[in-house]
């Protein structure tokens, strides 16, 4: 049942009336009564008999397509088990909202008759054969054997690392293609919309139009549901999306892929919190499929498939890389400012300003990564440098522009006029300087030169080839007509000192991220980290080499005790509360609660650590303990997350 309390995460039973005997097959959506209640129901499967004595009827079928596979129930009840989750919870995640005109016209065009006139299609269905061309994963040893592999159909499991300048979209299309010409499936998920529109490209161009689906909540309810109805029909052996396509229920899966699998994005925001990475391994070790996990970096949780042996890493190698890669430089622990007063007020070494100034006069375009984004989003008192903040909330004062009045980034009070408590100062200046600032200044710099920002506001796709600015929030990176002929990689301090056990790794990513789209190779474009040469997301950047850096951080992680070398669970509450819902759990032996750490709104977090092979345990303790807590009506929620990106 759609119910969301711990202690009823069961399946019921009830008698299926004759009226309903032929509508009422596994997967459907129906409404039973429950305490008096007409609820919505999934409809798992059918028996001959019962072990309890007085059953109700089932009310309704709200509708006959069966939208749930056994593939997809399977792998939702594994996921609610690893996350501590419900069932009904990961369902209301695997199965988009249903659309009833979208539903009827999708039954109407598979009643309707086939045109005796129209050219057959072999290739219309899964099992189709595909052409399929190697010489993209030529680069990588271990890239035309994966190819093989998925033709094949064999559960290969690889972790990729891809090179400077990589079409990754093209390449992903190629691996699609390889299993497709093996008969059978694939579910490839993204991060957003934008490298999903280049997959989507990718594929079309690969395998041609109608062989794939994207599946995205973006695109709407309607059309949304109309991709998930060809998957669930076998349409389609292809679907493509953003986490909403995780759980695609593809036929014959063979393939399960993510691209970028570090990117935040990829965890689902709602119980149980299930991270697209874990659920489409997940769905490869229980369908036997094969498994591609790739990006420009490397996450901690790939080294991990490696050094376990699960997957098999696909790098290039170290000549290839070189070759490939843009000439990378640091600017030092105390960088000099360039001479020139506008690039000095753009906060530009001298290294980055030469950088622009010759990409610039080589009528190449230029990116400029800045960490924070808006104009000015902190600010300091001009005398003393005490942190601005809002005298009502305590939240940090941020300028919106050059003439703008600070305010407050929590609440949105306008604090014109703001006195530091502790000097009486009223002048204040920036203490971080936001995309747009820097935007604003880099235009001083340069004269003449066409600048563009991309961001929250406006994320742009793409920029034209020829000399101008882009600057760029982490993530908002646009594709360059050739490539960028200079990268700068600003304020990196912002991101290497969040207070965040993966600040390292997440640095390094977004900096891979924007370095790949420069120019490749050493005569090509130039990549400047405003950044100590000595730290080690700075040497992996410089060397190309994010599974060095991928091993450093889980060799320490496993020093400390840290996700992905341990299991971790967080208990997120009012204190009362978590002490109840951990009183009453049957923790694993050797589990360890650590903690309290604050959390937001008055509450408190909670942390329980237990060794990899306890995880399974660990889920299972914690889910029972909130189900008593449902089954007496406990009055103060409790959020549990099974392995959150964030911990303190």
């Amino acid at each position: 049942m759609d119910v969301p309390l711990p202690h009823l995460d069961r399946p019921f039973d009830y008698l299926v009336p004759e009226a309903l005997d032929a509508e009422a097959q596994p997967g459907v959506r129906v409404k039973v009564r429950f305490a008096g209640q007409l609820v919505d129901g999934w409809l798992l499967e059918r028996a001959e008999s019962s072990a309890h004595p007085k059953l109700a009827y089932l009310e309704k079928v709200v509708s006959p397509v069966p939208v749930l596979s056994p593939e997809v129930a399977r792998l939702a009840r594994a996921v609610a088990d690893r996350y501590a989750g419900s069932l009904a919870d990961v369902l209301r995640l695997a199965v988009p909202p249903r659309h009833a005109r979208a539903e009827k016209a999708v039954t109407a065009d598979a009643d309707a008759p086939a045109d005796p006139d129209a050219p057959a299609d072999a290739d219309a269905r899964p099992g189709g054969r595909a052409e399929v061309d190697p010489r993209g994963w030529r680069d990588y040893p271990a890239g035309p054997a994966l190819l093989r592999a998925l033709t094949d159909g064999r559960p290969a499991r690889a972790v990729w690392s891809a090179l400077p300048g990589e079409d990754w979209a093209g390449r992903y299309a190629d691996a699609v293609a390889a299993t497709v010409a093996g008969g059978r499936g694939a579910v490839v998920v993204v991060a957003d919309a934008r490298d999903l529109d280049r997959l989507d490209a990718a594929l079309t161009a690969v395998l041609g139009a109608g062989r794939h689906v994207r599946l995205t909540a973006a695109d709407g309810p309607a059309r949304r549901y109309r991709a998930f109805l060809a998957a669930r029909r076998g349409d389609v052996a292809v679907v493509i999306g953003t986490r909403a396509a995780m759980f695609a229920p593809v036929e014959r899966l063979g393939l399960v892929a993510i691209w970028d699998d570090g990117d935040d994005l990829h965890a689902e925001p709602r119980a149980p919190y299930p991270h697209a990475r874990d659920v489409l391994l997940t769905r490869a070790q229980l369908g036997d499929a094969a498994a591609l996990v790739g990006g420009y970096a490397r996450s901690a949780e790939a080294q991990l498939l490696v050094e376990t042996s699960w997957a098999r890493e696909v790098v290039a190698d170290r000549a290839v890389v070189r070759a490939r890669t843009p000439a990378m430089a640091p600017t030092g622990d105390d960088p000099q400012l360039a001479r020139d007063p506008g690039a000095a007020s753009a906060r530009l070494p001298s290294l980055a300003w030469t950088s622009a100034r010759d990409a610039l006069r080589a009528d190449l375009p230029v990116l400029v990564q800045v960490p924070r984004r808006g104009y000015v989003p902190s600010v300091a008192c001009a005398d003393c440098r005490t942190p601005a903040r809002c005298p009502h909330c305590a939240g940090p004062l941020a300028l919106p522009s050059a003439q703008g009045t600070p305010a407050c980034r929590w609440c949105g009070r306008v604090a014109a006029a703001y006195a530091c408590p502790e000097c009486g100062g009223r002048r204040l200046r920036a203490s971080v300087t936001g995309a747009r600032r820097t935007a604003e200044e880099l235009g001083r710099a340069f004269p003449g030169v066409p600048v563009r920002t991309s961001g929250r506001e406006e994320v742009l796709a793409t920029v034209p080839g020829g000399a101008g600015l882009v600057i760029a929030t982490p993530g908002a990176e646009p594709v360059a007509d050739g490539g960028y002929g200079a990268v700068l990689l600003l304020d990196s301090w912002a991101l290497l000192t969040r207070a965040d056990l993966r600040a390292g790794e997440e640095a390094l990513r977004r900096w891979m991220a924007a370095a790949a789209l420069a120019r490749p190779g050493t005569a090509g474009g130039r990549v400047v980290v405003v950044a100590d040469g000595a730290l080690a997301p700075v040497q992996a950047l410089l060397r190309w080499d994010s599974a060095w850096f991928a091993a450093r951080e889980l060799a320490e992680r496993r020093e400390l005790g840290f996700p992905p070398a341990v299991r971790m669970a967080s208990v997120t509450g009012v204190a009362e509360a978590v002490s109840d819902l951990l009183d009453g759990a049957r923790l694993p032996d050797g589990a360890e609660v650590l903690g309290p750490v604050p959390a937001d709104e008055g509450r408190e977090r909670m942390l329980v650590r237990v060794p990899r092979s306890r995880a399974a345990a660990l889920a299972e303790a914690l889910h029972a303990a909130a189900g008593q807590r449902s089954a007496r009506k406990a009055a103060d929620p409790v959020r549990l997350q099974v392995d959150p990106l964030v911990l303190f």
